[in-house]
C-alpha cells in the first residue's frame, strides 16, 4: 500500500463512503514533490530512496545504518528484499545501495487510520567512503514548532508534470499548518491525531505526493515529520499530513539507541 492507493477511486466512491459511514478510510498517497525545485543530495544529505528495482518510498538517515521512514512503506515481506540508496540525487544511479537487515515497524501502527506511521530500518554494514551522507537531527519527545514555520519536504515522487523528471531529487518549502485547521480540513476522514502534523499552502500548488511517502519534512536540520497521507496532492485546503516525529522520539531511542 502506498500514499496514492485511493486516488484513482476517491472521485467515484468518496461521496458514497461518506454517506454510508461517518468516517471514511484515510486516503493514501505515495507522495510526490509538486511545485518544487530540483535540488542536490549535497543539500539534503540525509535523504534516501527505498528501492526494489525502482524507487517506491523515501526515508531519512538518522544515524549510521538507521533509516526512519513510514510504516505503510514497509508493509509486506517484499521490504526485506528491498534496498536503500544512500548518497545520490538520482534514483537509478550513484551513491550506494545497501541491504535492509531488520525492519522495526511501530507496534501501534494502524493501517486503516495511518496512525503511528513510522518504521525504523536497520541496515547492513556499508562503507561510507565516497558516499555523500549526513544525519538529520531529531526533536525532543513532544517538542513542536510554531504554526507557519517554513518546512522543507523532499523526494523523487510524481511531480504532476511531464516536464519535471521524477528521477532527480526535488524539494519544496511549505508552512506548518495548525492542528485546528488540519482537523477541520480532514473532518470527513477521522481525527488528526497527536502523532500527525500538517503542512501546506491554503491555495495548494505545493505538496508531497506519490513516491515521496516516508521521506523527510525538516526545518533547520531537524526532522519534524515523515510524509504520510493526504487527500490528493497540492489541492487547495487539503494540506499534506505527516507523521509527527517528536511524538515517538522515545520509541526511536528505545529501538536504535539514538
Amino acid at each position: 500500500m502506498t500514499r496514492a492507493i485511493l486516488q484513482l477511486f476517491l472521485g467515484a466512491i468518496l461521496l458514497v463512503n461518506l454517506s454510508l459511514a461517518g468516517t471514511a478510510r484515510r486516503p493514501r498517497l505515495d507522495g510526490r514533490i509538486v511545485g518544487g525545485e530540483v535540488t542536490s543530495i549535497k543539500d539534503i544529505p540525509y535523504q534516501v530512496s527505498l528501492q526494489r528495482g525502482y524507487h517506491f518510498c523515501g526515508g531519512s538517515l538518522i544515524a549510521q545504518g538507521w533509516i526512519l521512514t513510514a510504516a505503510h512503506c514497509t508493509e509486506g515481506s517484499a521490504i526485506l528484499i528491498s534496498k536503500v540508496r544512500i548518497g545520490s540525487s538520482r534514483t537509478a544511479e550513484g551513491g550506494q545501495l545497501v541491504g535492509i537487515k531488520r525492519v522495526h515497524r511501530h507496534p501501534k501502527f494502524d493501517a486503516y487510520t495511518i496512525d503511528f506511521d513510522f518504521s525504523l530500518l536497520e541496515l547492513h554494514a556499508y562503507s561510507v567512503e565516497n558516499v555523500t551522507q549526513a544525519f538529520v537531527g531529531l526533536p525532543e519527545q513532544d517538542a513542536d514548532i510554531a504554526d507557519g514555520t517554513p518546512v522543507l519536504v523532499s523526494g523523487w515522487g510524481n511531480t504532476q508534470s511531464s516536464q519535471e523528471s521524477t528521477a532527480v531529487l526535488r524539494a519544496v518549502t511549505v508552512p506548518k499548518v495548525s492542528q485546528t485547521q488540519c482537523t477541520e480540513a480532514y473532518g470527513n476522514f477521522g481525527n488528526i491525531t497527536d502523532r500527525m502534523l500538517c503542512a501546506g499552502l491554503p491555495e495548494g500548488g505545493k505538496d508531497a505526493c506519490q513516491g515521496d511517502s516516508g521521506g523527510p519534512l525538516a526545518a533547520d536540520g531537524i526532522l519534524w515529520g515523515v510524509v504520510s497521507w493526504g487527500y490528493g496532492c497540492a489541492r487547495p485546503n487539503y494540506p499534506g499530513v505527516y507523521s509527527r516525529v517528536a511524538a515517538v522520539r522515545d520509541w526511536i531511542a528505545s529501538i536504535s539507541g539514538i
